[in-house]
């Protein structure tokens, strides 16, 4: 019990990030997922990485302003269903899509650049994924924090491939490219130190 109240908001954060695959899997079953499931379990899938991704990458930021350290710890496992959802989305397309028919897939994605745009983002990820680790976080030391800078030019990338996929309305991939870029800024040091002493400063006032 004690764990639970101390632990609430990673429990939360599992649950409610298992919750869209359930909610996936139930649509699926129930026959939901739109004339074309499969392009809907991609779209899903890639918006689930990108959001979760995006939510991982503001923990930093909104534990600095709001002074809550519970906060930061909610980076790893949000950037690791990131993760997760980015893989079930290059295994949809891969699996269900092209079958793992890999001779027509190279034929058919050559000259697609959004592909090679997401396949990117993926593999920056990957290595911060598979560092995540309290045992891998003391190995690398300070690199550890450089490595996991990756996730950054892989949330930019991932918004270009919801970008370059989008054929009409860029609206919402150019505002989570502009949460990106902001969530960027609040990372340099001396914003960072700005933060702290205004909210310092808000401290005191309110005391």
């Amino acid at each position: 019990m004690d764990r639970l109240r101390r632990d609430w908001l990673r429990f939360l954060v599992h649950f409610l990030s298992l919750l869209l695959l359930a909610k996936l899997v139930w649509d699926y079953g129930q026959d939901r997922l739109t004339a074309n499931p499969i392009q809907e379990i991609t779209l899903r899938t890639g918006m689930y990485s990108l959001i979760l991704l995006v939510l991982s990458l503001a923990c930093s930021p909104a534990a600095n302003f709001t002074g809550l350290k519970a906060v930061s710890s909610l980076r790893r496992p949000l950037g690791l269903y990131g993760f997760f959802y980015a893989c079930l989305h290059l295994f949809n397309f891969i699996g269900l899509d092209y079958r793992f028919d890999f001779s027509l897939l190279r034929e058919d994605v050559f000259g697609k650049v959004h592909i090679w745009v997401g396949l990117a983002a993926l593999l920056l990820l990957l290595p911060a994924a598979l560092t995540s680790t309290r045992g891998w976080m003391r190995r690398l030391g300070k690199n550890w924090e450089r490595l996991h800078w990756l996730v950054y030019p892989a949330a930019l990338l991932s918004v270009l491939h919801f970008l370059l996929l989008v054929k009409a309305d860029i609206r919402e991939p150019v505002l989570y490219g502009v949460i990106v870029g902001l969530l960027l800024l609040l990372r340099l040091k001396w914003i960072k130190n700005m933060v702290v002493r205004l909210r310092g400063q808000a401290v005191k006032v309110k005391d």
